[in-house]
């Protein structure tokens, strides 16, 4: 779930794609949901005492076809939505989020799936000794992304429909401040949904019998990447860290590119840490000495959505002499947004497994 994070890229800006100016028509759902923390981590167990409740209320635009990317994606819908959690432990106490979403459509319609990206609020986050037991949020804004499969029933009687399902909600601040371990929020969810000026709903502009294929040669990336994190050590300061990467990416189709690259890192927080061994644990096996430099391999793939992408890479630093922080190999996952024909920015992921490292700020070119 860190995968699909924190990747709130300022919200109008991710989901105005340039629609036509023509009619839009939107609807709303309200969802009420009954769960269980999953424990992925054995440190948050005792935080683990009931079943969260909570509500996901949704606002979104409907899509008809009127651009080629929507044909392509069968109609999605995108939107925004909040939600409200309790989380059933007097520790963790409540979390309130905002986040842009997609709902994307199967099974002739009937199978919704959302991904919901954005911020969220905890009302009791770790503090030092006023609630030192809350190891899972380090701090009062979290990312958070949510995942909804739902069987989606539109306009039954009057514009109302309904809809029930499962979802996952995960808050997470990606080592921004420690502690860090996070929860995941496995729910059982029934709501209802409303599309305004229903009687006059248009067709759905037919899908291109068969896109004529699309390709582009390759091009070239230059990325500098950006932010602050911590040592993953609780009480630990935040610290700047920095990325330059070059890639290659091949266009394949209107949907999809593949990526292939090498990226240095540069992480003060990195050197904090291997300083903090050093003199907390004298007869370990860190010297001080060490070079917290990396040098990172990486392929991935970009999934197109007109001028947003959806990133996901997988890498292996093969310059990594200090081997004791995270692990060798690494992902990153995060959106895109293209703002010229050859400026692009970003905010991404950069995760080991589970234990996220750093939520990264990024400005490209592409030649």
């Amino acid at each position: 779930m860190k995968k699909l994070l924190l990747l709130l890229f300022l919200f109008s800006c991710f989901i105005n794609f340039g629609q036509e100016k023509s009619r839009k028509y939107y609807a709303f759902d309200a969802n009420y949901f009954y769960g269980s923390i999953l424990e992925h981590n054995p440190d948050i167990a005792h935080l683990i005492t009931g079943h969260p409740t909570g509500v996901i209320l949704g606002f979104q635009q409907k899509t008809y076809g009127l651009k080629a990317w929507e044909r392509r994606y069968n109609y999605p819908d995108f939107g925004y939505s909040f939600t409200y959690q309790d989380m059933k432990n007097k520790y963790l106490g409540e979390n309130y989020g905002l986040y842009a979403h997609f709902n994307f459509y199967a099974l002739n319609r009937k199978l919704m799936l959302r991904i919901g990206q954005g911020l969220a609020y905890a009302t009791n986050p770790y503090h030092p000794d006023k609630n030192y037991i809350n190891n899972a949020y380090g701090s009062r804004i979290l990312s958070s992304t949510y995942l909804m499969a739902n069987y989606y029933k539109k306009n039954i009687f009057k514009g109302f429909g309904l809809q029930a399902g499962v979802s996952v909600i995960h808050y997470s601040n990606a080592d921004f401040k420690s502690p860090n371990n996070s929860t995941n929020t496995f729910t059982f969810n029934l709501g209802v949904n409303y599309l305004l000026e229903h009687e006059n709903e248009p067709a759905y502009v037919p899908k291109d019998p068969k896109e004529k294929r699309y390709t582009e040669p390759i091009h070239y990336n230059f990325v500098l990447r950006g932010g602050i994190n911590t040592t993953g050590v609780i009480g630990s300061a935040q610290y700047p860290f920095f990325t330059a990467a070059a890639f290659a990416d091949k266009v394949i189709n209107k949907k999809s590119t593949l990526q292939a690259g090498a990226e240095f890192f540069y992480s003060r927080a990195l050197e904090e840490y291997i300083y903090y061994q050093s003199v907390a644990f004298p007869s370990g096996h860190t010297s001080g000495d060490e070079d917290a430099n990396r040098v990172g391999i990486f392929v991935g793939h970009q999934l197109n959505f007109n001028k947003m992408s959806l990133i996901t890479q997988l890498g292996f630093y093969v310059y990594y002499p200090y081997t004791e922080y995270v692990d060798q190999l690494y992902n990153r996952v995060g959106l895109r947004r293209k703002l010229t024909e050859n400026w692009w920015t970003s905010i991404t992921v950069r995760s080991h497994g589970a234990n996220a490292e750093a939520v990264e700020l990024s400005l490209g070119y592409r030649l």
